[in-house]
């Protein structure tokens, strides 16, 4: 009997009720999702996540999302893997990018993808390393200035969060403050906030994301207090190649890189601050 062809694939918006089905199959992938990442992730752009379907049955996934009038971000573009080589994904990626509208779409693509992603018009960016295992210890000088994010904190964190990424996203940046097991720390000096991180409990390893900083004096006081946050327990954190205090922070903490991807887009982003972004959120949302 043949198998189902692409355009037996019915692809649907997903609601949070399909969470768990996509971030299995990240899971299985080894991309160590956040336990609690789907309300976060909805909280931005509800609209912006699709499952195709073969008689009902969810096959394959991808998020578009949009971030604001001029800026989308697609992630999560999974194909079931006993179902690959079928096409179900690029009929799944091409209903999607839809969502997008005109706007400039980025990506973190692993490198399996890249090729396509160069033949759909995404350009690279920069590349991005995943540093991950047990922090060894470090002799931390003491910093002042470090606790942890409070409600008041809320608008300065927006505001500094929109400074480092290519489109505002407030929704966004409260629902990951307050999610679920979710560590928010910021660094205030002379009080003004110089910096601000999270620590999130994912399936392998915590998550450190993002680390936006000022200094690197600021990202090494965030990122010290964010891993005593771990107890003892490893963690992720993914960070780009160009951010050379990122790395030398996750090498001083004997983290070793574990895979790479490529920040692409499809065109022109808005000027921000990528030289205080020593770790990216996420590499499904941006």
């Amino acid at each position: 009997m043949a198998s189902p062809s692409p355009e037996d694939l019915v692809v649907t918006r997903a609601t949070l009720d399909d969470w768990p089905v996509i971030s299995g199959w990240a899971r299985d992938e080894g991309w160590n999702p956040g336990v609690s990442d789907g309300p976060c992730f909805f909280a931005q752009d509800p609209e912006g996540f699709f499952l195709g379907r073969i008689d009902g049955a969810p096959v394959s996934a991808i998020s578009v999302v949009n971030h604001g009038p001029d800026y989308a971000f697609l992630g999560c573009y999974l194909v079931r893997p006993d179902l690959r080589g079928r096409g179900y994904g690029l009929t799944t990626w091409k209903t999607a990018l839809g969502h997008a509208g005109g706007r400039t779409i980025g990506l973190d693509g692993v490198v399996a993808q890249q090729g396509n992603y160069r033949r759909s018009g995404f350009r690279l960016a920069h590349k991005t390393f995943r540093f991950g295992g047990l922090p060894t210890a470090v002799a931390a000088t003491a910093a002042s200035g470090v606790r942890g994010a409070e409600d008041r904190d809320l608008g300065a964190v927006i505001a500094y969060d929109s400074g480092c990424h290519p489109a505002d996203r407030p929704r966004f940046v409260e629902s990951w403050l307050g999610g679920t097991g979710h560590r928010a720390l910021v660094r205030v000096v002379d009080g003004r906030l110089t910096g601000y991180g999270v620590i999130r409990p994912a399936v392998d390893a915590l998550r450190i994301g993002p680390l936006f900083a000022d200094t690197p004096g600021d990202a090494r006081a965030l990122f010290a207090a964010l891993v005593a946050e771990a107890d003892g327990r490893p963690v992720a954190v993914d960070i780009p190649e160009p951010s050379v205090a990122g790395v030398a922070l996750a090498e001083e903490y004997g983290l070793p890189p574990s895979f790479e991807t490529a920040r692409m887009y499809t065109g022109p982003v808005r000027p921000h601050a990528t030289d205080r972004v020593y770790a990216i959120t996420t590499l499904e949302l941006g």
